[in-house]
C-alpha cells in the first residue's frame, strides 16, 4: 500500500458490510478515504474508531440515486482533497420484484437500476473526469458486482438484480476497453462476491433470512482484502474479474 499512503479513495455505500470494511482497510493502509452513503452517522461513527490510523476516514452523506448528491460530492472533493485516485463502487441493493409477479413494483426496478447500474456509472464517469483534469495515469477503479452477474439462479426473485449485476459486468468491461482507447493506464477490478454475511440478505428476503444458515458465508473481510490484493498488484499487473465464493456454496 505504500505507493497509495496520503492518496484519495471515494467508496461508496461505506456505511456497512462490504463498503464499510473497505474504507477501513484503505485507511489503514494510509489513504484519505471519502466514506459515502445515506446513513452518515454511521460513517462518523467509523471515523471516530479509526482516529489514529494511518490514513484517514472522512464521512459525507450521498444518496447515489440523485445525479446532484454525486456531483456535490466530487465537487467537495475537488475543493478540498485534490480528487479521486481510487473509486470502489460499491453500493448496491436488491429487492424481492420478480419479473412477472403482478405485485412487482416498477419503481423498484427502476431503484435498483439507479443504485447499481445509473449510480456506477456516474460515479465512474467522474471519478474518470477527476483523475484526467489531474493527470493521474496510475488511478484505480473497482465495481464490487455479484454472482448473480455471471449466472442466473432459478429464483424469481432475484432475476431483475441478477439483470442488474450483469449490467455491471458488462460495464466494468466497457470501462476497461474505454481506457485502453484513451491509452490509460487506469486499472479497473470487477469483484463478484458469492454468498457474504452482512446485513444484505434481511434486507432483502426479511428479517428471518435463513441465507447464512445454510452455509458458512464469506465476511465483509474477504471480500475488502481481495480488494486490497488487486489493488496493491504491481502497476502492470491488471486484475479484471474476480469470482470469490464460500468454498461450501453450489453455484
Amino acid at each position: 500500500m505504500d505507493r497509495w499512503t496520503g492518496r484519495v479513495a471515494l467508496v461508496t455505500g461505506a456505511s456497512v458490510g462490504i463498503g464499510a470494511s473497505i474504507a477501513q482497510k484503505l485507511v489503514e493502509g494510509g489513504m484519505k478515504v471519502i466514506g459515502v452513503a445515506r446513513n452518515f452517522q454511521a460513517i462518523a461513527d467509523a471515523a471516530k474508531k479509526l482516529e489514529g490510523a494511518k490514513g484517514q476516514l472522512i464521512p459525507m452523506k450521498c444518496d447515489v440515486t440523485k445525479e446532484e448528491d454525486i456531483l456535490k460530492v466530487f465537487a467537495n472533493i475537488r475543493k478540498n482533497y485534490g480528487g479521486v485516485d481510487v473509486l470502489i463502487n460499491n453500493a448496491g441493493l436488491a429487492h424481492d420484484a420478480p419479473l412477472l409477479d403482478p405485485s412487482s413494483k416498477t419503481s423498484d426496478w427502476k431503484n435498483m437500476l439507479d443504485v447499481n447500474v445509473l449510480g456506477i456509472a456516474i460515479c465512474s464517469r467522474e471519478a474518470y473526469k477527476s483523475m484526467k483534469e489531474r493527470g493521474i495515469d496510475d488511478g484505480h477503479i473497482f465495481n464490487i458486482g455479484s454472482m448473480s452477474g455471471h449466472r442466473v439462479i432459478p429464483s424469481s426473485k432475484g432475476h431483475f438484480y441478477s439483470a442488474t449485476k450483469f449490467a455491471v459486468k458488462a460495464m466494468t468491461e466497457g470501462t476497461r476497453q474505454e481506457l485502453r482507447e484513451a491509452k490509460s493506464h487506469i486499472r479497473v477490478t470487477h469483484v463478484s462476491p458469492g454468498v457474504v454475511e452482512t446485513e444484505f440478505a434481511y434486507r432483502f428476503t426479511g428479517p428471518d433470512s435463513q441465507t447464512y444458515k445454510n452455509l458458512m458465508a464469506l465476511q465483509a473481510e474477504d471480500i475488502s482484502s481481495s480488494v486490497i490484493h488487486a489493488l496493491t498488484a504491481p502497476a502492470h499487473v491488471e486484475i479484471n474479474d474476480i469470482l470469490i465464493r464460500p468454498t461450501e456454496q453450489s453455484s
